[in-house]
Parts: structure tokens; sequence; C-alpha cells
């Protein structure tokens, strides 16, 4: 305690103003450069240098911001497809999807840095193998990535239906297009008899469950990261006909007798496919298996008159309307695949990357008749769209396997 004859000494009164102006200045001139940038970048979100690993991204809710501009790319990328540019295709509601946003719960899903992620992943080769929404999601990439670093080649590497190395960083991404894993092709019986030929069997498709189609059977020993999807083609009565073209199994070059349906013949691709890929994975190798994505179909499949008209995401009652499995409704499928998947893939090394449920309230995401097409797709997705979300929880899943390694 000070005494009379220790009182503290006064500050003169002129420095303390001087000082109080000068911090005022200050505190000013950075709150109005800080707005300024602020308005800049309000509509994106930082990328923390590490991402939660216990965060469920896949579990969520959408919510609609009107002001919400990714940064990603617009529909003047040229790698998208016609039927899926729904900006230009003049859908009602095309420049609205991309307005709602992911949000996880108790955690934040950040839209994925291009430039960083062309850095990070210099030197690097990552391959989509798979059907038509693989493609869908490969394309989402290209165009974000395209659009800071135009210094692209193009080719078909691994035997590849297309690919792109961006060589300021030599980083490649390519797309294989597969529909079922397996090899599959036409069938006919022989004149000379055989197994099937004895049970009345004429025509199909055979598929051999334990050999890779060779459109990426050497995309394992090219690629340092692979994401993989299978599911679309296994029921799809228009190509494999369970009575005109059933698909008929193969195993060791011997047709499977009796032969087995379709969803015991996806078990055993699987099966063998998840051995090939671990097997021939180059060292160090990342492996990601995308689950089912959901088709929207309302009032029937897609050659009944079905159709996706919504421009708003689904409720969640809705939600399990459509989807549930107990209903056994016309978009059942995507839950019935991952039944599968994630028996198939259980004690794996692979990785899984979970888009379906978020997917499901997305009925307003799907090109339907933009375009002009004579049928709705309800099955594909608008670019710019959901596949961007996809490729942003996909990176975030990269992002944090390598921090771990």
């Amino acid at each position: 305690m000070a005494t009379k004859d220790q009182q503290p000494k006064k500050l003169p009164l002129f420095p303390l103003l001087s000082l109080l102006c000068f911090a005022s200045i200050f505190l000013a001139l950075s709150f109005s450069k800080r707005a300024s940038i602020s308005k800049e970048t309000i509509h994106f979100r930082p990328t923390p240098t590490v991402l939660s690993t216990s965060c469920n991204y896949s579990h969520g809710s959408w919510i609609y911001d009107p002001n919400w501009i990714p940064n990603n790319y617009d529909s003047s990328c040229k790698e998208i497809f016609k039927g899926w540019n729904c900006i230009s295709g003049n859908k009602s509601n095309a420049k609205d999807i991309i307005k709602w946003r992911w949000q996880p719960n108790g955690c934040d899903l950040p839209p994925f840095d291009p430039v960083r992620f062309l850095q990070t992943f210099r030197d690097t080769n990552i391959g989509f193998v798979g059907d038509s929404l693989n493609r869908n999601m490969f394309v989402s990439l290209f165009c974000s990535l395209k659009r800071v670093s135009s210094d692209v080649k193009k080719w078909r590497p691994a035997g590849a239906d297309r690919g792109f190395t961006f060589l300021h960083y030599n980083l490649t991404i390519a797309y294989h297009r597969t529909n079922l894993l397996a090899r599959y092709g036409r069938w006919s019986a022989n004149s000379k008899g055989g197994k099937l030929e004895s049970l009345g069997y004429k025509e199909g498709y055979r598929v051999d469950v334990d050999i890779p189609e060779g459109t990426w059977a050497d995309a394992p020993i090219f690629h340092d990261v692979l994401i993989f999807n299978t599911g679309h083609w296994w029921w799809a009565p228009s190509k494999f006909d369970p009575v005109k073209s059933p698909m008929l199994f193969f195993e060791k070059n011997q047709p499977l007798i009796p032969p087995v349906l379709p969803d015991v013949g996806l078990d055993k691709v699987l099966k063998h496919m998840i051995l090939f890929v671990e097997r021939r994975m180059r060292p160090g190798g990342i492996k990601l298996f995308r689950t089912q994505s959901p088709r929207h179909f309302e009032g029937g499949d897609w050659d009944q008159g079905g159709s996706c008209p919504r421009v708003q995401p689904l409720l969640p009652e809705k939600v399990e309307e459509l989807f549930s499995l107990k209903n056994n409704g016309t978009n059942v499928e995507s839950r019935l695949v991952n039944q599968h998947l994630f028996k198939a893939l259980k004690g794996s090394t692979f990785h899984i990357l979970d888009i379906t449920h978020m997917s499901e309230f997305r009925a307003d995401a799907h090109p339907a008749t933009a375009g002009g097409k004579k049928h709705d797709d309800c099955m594909h997705w608008c670019l710019p769209g959901i596949t961007d979300i996809w490729n942003d929880l996909f990176i975030t899943h990269l992002n944090n396997i390598k921090a771990r390694n």
C-alpha cells in the first residue's frame, strides 16, 4: 500500500492523450481493412490447417444462403457434359442449386482450395473408377482445378476414358469408365451345348466376377489415389433384362451353376475386385470407395414417366418415404447397394466416402428435363452442383489421411 510519501507518479496528460488518439486511429484503420477483406471474401470459408478427424461429415443438413457463391467454376467449363449443364440448359433452379450449403452436425466441411490442393498433391496421380456418376464427380474436380491452372495436357493414362495432367504441378486426374467393375460382354449359346445351354439359356451377358474390366485393370499400379463406385447398372432392366438378356456369372472361366441373381453376383465381384486392388495397388496408395448416389424418380422409373420436378431439397420425412428399405420404392437401390458395399469393405484397407445420406435430400439438383431431354434425368447431377460437395468431402478425407500418415 502506498504511503503519503510514496504516492505513484502522475503521468503527463499530453502523452497519454496522444497514445489514446494513436490507438483509436490504428483500431479504426484495422477495422476498416478487415471489413474490406471480409466484403471480398464473404463467400469463402478458410480451410483449417488440421481438419477434425472425428467429425462425421456425412450427417447434417442443407442450409440455404442466398449470398453463397462458391468460388469453384461456372457453366463455361467445356468438360461439362451438355446434359449436366443445367445453367445453359435453362433449368429453372439451376443457379439456386449451389446456394444450398451442407452443414455437418457439430463441425464444418470446408470447400477445398484448388490452388492449395494442386500444391499439396503435386506429383500425384488420382483415378476415378466407375460408372457415369464417378465421371460426374471427376468433371467437377477437373473444372475446379482448371479454373486456377490452365496449363493442361489431355491424354488417356492407364486405359482411362479421359485424363488430364496439370503440367505446372505434375498432377494427373483420370476417369476410368466401368459399369460393373468386372469384365462383361454378350454371351450366346454354343451350338455344341454346355452347362448354361442345358438349362435353356440362349443369350445374355457373361460377367467374369474375378476379372477386372480392361479399362481400369492397370489403374492400381499407375495411380496414387483411387476412388471407386459401382451399383447403378446392377439392376438395369433396360440393359440386363432378367429374361431376354440376363447376367450370367462366371468364375475361373466356368459358369456358376446354378445361376445366381445379380445381388449375389455383386457380392462376388466386390470381393474379387477389392482383393485385386489391394494386391496391385502401388505402395502407399490410397483407396476409397464412394457409396451409392441416390436417384429421385417420383411417379415411376425413368422409362415409366418418372420425374424429378422439385426445386428445393426434401424434408427428412420425405427422404425416408422415398428411400426406406421397408417401402421398397423406385429409389431403394442406393441403400440396397450400400448394404453390399459395407459388407464387402469390412476388414479391407479401403476408406469409405459416404455421400448417400447428404445426397438423398437433393431431389432438386438433378438435370431433369434441362436441355430438352426426352426422359427426366433424375440420376445424374447438375454441374455446378452437389458433386462439388462430394469433392469437398473427398479432399477433406485425403487431407486427413495425409496428416495421419
